[in-house]
């Protein structure tokens, strides 16, 4: 059954709450010489300078 949608400001505001997430993997070589992972939920938004900041 589907849900009954909700019109007016009470929707958007709703709407505008939801932040669109991403999971990020990031890999780190350790000092064995094997990788070891690393994950973030960070927000869509935000991908490229995570990256960024945590490149080696």
């Amino acid at each position: 059954m589907a849900k009954k949608q909700v019109f007016g400001s009470d929707a958007l505001a709703a709407k505008a709450a939801q932040r669109r997430m991403a999971k990020v993997i990031i890999s780190t070589k350790n000092e064995n010489g094997k990788y070891s992972y690393r994950e973030a939920m960070v927000d869509q938004d935000n991908v490229k300078d995570f990256i960024q900041s945590n490149k080696a």
